[in-house]
């Protein structure tokens, strides 16, 4: 069977899998959280079997440089998209002094070259149909050049790739633009809930950790200088630890021999970086408000650090996440559906080479700050407490089984997922057996997870609203620190 039949047929039989609905036994545990009213037919076919897959498999080289090059062929239209990922150059290894240069680095590494300007990449990536950019998060360990062409295009393509990547200018007038664009929405934000919910958070969990930074500050961008972009970029645009990945409409010889050529000029340094570490375990739970006078809502976060992407728990998490707080998971039923108190409620978590974060969140009016919240670390409660019921825990699988199939399609996810593999050394039949892990996960497992992490000792509880309705609902909970919106603890 062909490729793309073969996902599709696979992404049928979930999809039918996943409509199935058995009526629950008289004695089956229900959700507690299911909103009344919800009439559920039992009538589509049911399929009992799990969904196995075979997936294309990359091929993989070296290129002399010491790049890593991973290609994944799919001849069905003539495109080619690449990721090139260089560890090293991401926003956690930032001097601490000058935190978001990774990210500010990447931005206007597209802004010219020593050869062209920024229109004129612009305009000839225009003309060829074509794109390249540059991207850093402000605490992942790595930073990506992407792009896409045509597959008669791909050596001036690559060429263009190749001159952001190793020749960038940084022209000072193209700093002072996005110095002056980016301080006004550093500014802006601050009138955000949601920023100021997460920023808060994230000294909670991660406390001096990089991972601790949402943003970069106005001082830090006032603060940078050509001078610094280019010692930054010299120094951590390295080939030695980068990945090359390609999909689409070429070959793996192809791609090596148009990737030596393009990158000819970045020479092997033969220098190491450190290993992310993670940040120092959550001692207790604390209570934060932040202050938004006059607020007719309430944005709440609730939650706490997690896990590394190689735990062993990854999957058995995953599922407890998505019964509590995935598409139509108890969050949405509870807060939303039976209660009414917000437009959507959801969670969350993150895990990458260092211990990651959970949380979860909603927005709700002001007037019910004190039942939402009790609400949502209920449903938390629960599933520490309750096993999750057998229809449930069936509906669960189904759900996260139908969403990975109906990725099978897209060949960039695909590559995506093979870039982890190669990143966190994950088995070679990773992928081909996550269908059937998920399976395999009990109502146990998922209870024991829940308990594990999300024990109360562990919660961290942010708030951002008006401080005479929410502090007193949350001082219900403990004491409670508040803050302005700048970040200073007010009394």
């Amino acid at each position: 069977m062909k490729p793309r039949i073969l996902v599709v047929a696979l992404v049928a039989a979930c999809s039918l899998s996943l409509a199935a609905q058995q009526p629950p036994a008289a004695s089956a545990p229900q959700n507690p959280s299911t909103a009344p009213g919800t009439i559920l037919k039992n009538k589509a076919p049911v399929s009992k079997e799990a969904l196995k897959v075979t997936l294309p498999k990359p091929h993989e080289a070296d290129l002399t440089n010491g790049v890593h090059l991973i290609v994944l062929e799919d001849h069905r239209t003539p495109l080619v998209s690449f990721q090139m990922i260089i560890d090293g150059a991401g926003g956690y290894y930032d001097p601490p002094s000058l935190p978001g240069l990774a990210g500010f680095t990447a931005s206007l590494m597209r802004q010219g070259t020593a050869t062209k300007t920024s229109e004129q990449l612009s305009e000839q990536l225009d003309r060829l149909a074509a794109s390249v950019g540059v991207g850093a998060g402000l605490s992942s360990p790595s930073a990506s050049v992407t792009g896409s062409g045509l597959t008669n295009n791909l050596d001036t393509v690559l060429a263009l790739m190749a001159d952001v990547l190793l020749h960038p200018s940084f022209p000072q007038e193209e700093i002072d633009r996005y110095k002056t664009r980016t301080r006004a929405g550093l500014m802006n934000q601050r009138a955000q809930p949601q920023f100021l919910a997460q920023e808060r958070f994230n000294q909670a969990v991660y406390g001096n950790h990089p991972a601790a930074r949402v943003s970069p500050t106005p001082q830090a961008i006032d603060a940078l200088t050509r001078d610094a972009l280019v010692e930054f970029h010299k120094a951590h645009y390295l080939p030695d630890h980068a990945v090359l990945a390609v999909a689409g409409d070429i070959t793996l010889a192809q791609a090596k021999a148009k990737a030596e050529t393009a990158f000819s000029g970045w020479a092997k340094t033969g220098a190491t970086i450190s290993a992310p570490v993670d940040a120092s375990p959550i001692t207790g739970p604390s209570i934060a408000l932040i202050v938004r006078p006059g607020s007719v809502q309430t944005t709440l976060l609730v939650g706490t650090q997690s896990i590394q992407r190689t735990d062993p728990d990854y999957d058995a998490l995953t599922l407890a996440n998505r019964t509590l707080g995935g598409p139509f998971g108890r969050l949405f039923e509870h807060l939303r559906e039976q209660k009414g108190y917000t437009y959507g409620a959801s969670s969350g978590f993150s895990a990458t080479r260092f211990r990651g974060a959970w949380n979860a969140s909603t927005d709700v009016r002001t007037e019910v700050t004190d039942p939402a919240l009790t609400d949502l670390i209920d449903e938390i409660r629960q599933m520490r407490d309750t096993p999750i019921s057998d229809k449930e825990l069936a509906d669960m699988k189904r759900a996260i089984v139908a969403g990975f199939a109906r990725t099978l399609e897209n060949t960039d996810v695909l590559l995506s997922n093979y870039i982890d593999s190669y990143q966190y050394k994950l088995p070679a039949d990773y992928w081909d057996t996550y269908p059937a892990r998920i399976e395999a996960i009990t109502a146990a497992d998922v209870q024991r997870v829940a308990q594990k992490y999300w024990t109360p000792a562990r919660l961290q509880i942010v708030a951002v609203g008006d401080r005479a309705t929410v502090e007193a609902a949350l001082k219900k909970l403990g004491a409670v620190t508040v803050y302005d919106a700048d970040g200073k603890v007010i009394q």
